[in-house]
């Protein structure tokens, strides 16, 4: 194994573009929405849970590796994650074809429940930071240094009000260049000593130099900001399983699955954009979103657009919308075309759950 993963390493360039070309050959792998699609499904999953171990592969040094061994010594809860959500499509696809269309929400409904689970310990472990993408991205920002850090940077620059302005900004430039001097100086020889004097303490796990905090400490520190932030994310995680097991009730026909979901969507997202705004605003100085918590939010109103492919919105409104633009643009030589092959692939990307879950 570890001479495949120091090959992996050494050619990853090459690995990423030949993980892409098998990732859109299976796209034209026969039958892939027919009714017999579990041979075709299997190669997709197996071909797509290839690419993400190998990903995870190239993007963890050696060193990360360690550090994550001496952790734990279990596989990392966002590869888990990844590698059922590439899975969770086969899943769905031998539900169907072994209990039937209305009976293949209970083992849907166990996927969610496992990756709701997964999302929760992950939103544990990272003392409770932003989920990104669903929780297959480590969220390492550390948002109280970086603002610390900025309010110092500030708070130097600041002239002290007996200084000419053009002298003040001409010290201050020359300080901050030596400062910064010193301390990569200061820094270099610390890590060199370190390395030589003790190599073991370069892989100690974080989690040793700093314990993560727990609900209630969590609660206390970041206050009510803290409490809205917990109770969005919580909504984040939960909701994909809500819809699934509301649609095992109701079934797809019905609005009442598409409309919870929508809400506790749109519910999760309000709170974390108040809170949000509240930092922009000066109100809230307990808890600080990072540039990639900002992005995450906006990644997860994108999803929302998954709600038009979703019954019975879908089969009542949007498939006819789709199937008039065709017949609109069919006479089109090579326009008509595309459309066709466009609408067809949507129409049967809409068959499946797993596509357009968003989760």
């Amino acid at each position: 194994m570890e001479v495949y993963k120091r090959w992996i390493r050494r050619n990853k360039d090459f690995v990423r573009q030949l993980d892409s070309i098998a990732n859109n050959l299976t796209w034209f792998l026969p039958d892939e929405f027919a009714e017999s699609e579990i041979g075709p499904e299997a190669v997709s999953s197996l071909v797509g849970m290839i690419s993400t171990v190998n990903e995870y592969i190239i993007e963890t040094s050696p060193t990360e590796v360690h550090t994550r061994c001496a952790e734990s010594s279990f596989i990392p809860l966002s590869l888990c994650l990844s590698l059922l959500k590439d899975l969770e499509t086969s899943i769905e696809v031998v539900a169907e074809q072994i209990y039937g269309e209305k009976n293949k929400w209970n083992l849907i409904a166990i996927t969610e429940a496992v990756k709701a689970c997964i999302r929760l310990v992950i939103f544990r472990k990272t003392g409770y930071k932003m989920l990104l993408e669903g929780g297959e991205t480590e969220n390492g920002e550390n948002d109280s240094a970086s603002f610390s850090l900025q309010e110092t940077k500030r708070q130097l620059g600041k002239p002290t009000g007996n200084e000419e302005p053009g002298i003040s900004k001409t010290l201050h430039a020359q300080n901050s260049r030596n400062l910064e001097d010193r301390e990569i100086s200061a820094l270099s020889s610390f890590v060199k000593k370190a390395t030589m004097q003790h190599p073991q303490a370069i892989v100690e796990p974080p989690s040793k130099l700093a314990e993560r905090p727990s609900l209630w400490t969590f609660l206390s520190k970041k206050g009510v900001p803290g409490g809205f932030f917990v109770t969005g994310e919580i909504l984040f995680i939960i909701r994909p399983l809500v819809y699934v097991l509301l649609m095992r009730n109701y079934g797809t026909r019905s609005w009442f699955p598409w409309c919870v979901s929508l809400a506790v969507d749109l519910i999760g997202n309000s709170i974390l954009s108040v809170t949000l705004m509240s930092q922009h605003s000066g109100k809230n100085q307990q808890l600080q979103f990072s540039d990639s918590e900002k992005d995450e939010l906006k990644r997860r109103r994108m999803l929302w657009a998954l709600y038009i492919m979703r019954d019975p919105l879908f089969t009542k409104y949007s498939r006819q919308r789709l199937e008039s633009t065709q017949r609109l643009v069919q006479p089109i030589p090579i326009l008509g075309f595309v459309a066709e092959k466009i609408i067809e692939i949507l129409i049967g990307v809409q068959t499946r759950y797993t596509y357009i879950s968003g989760s």
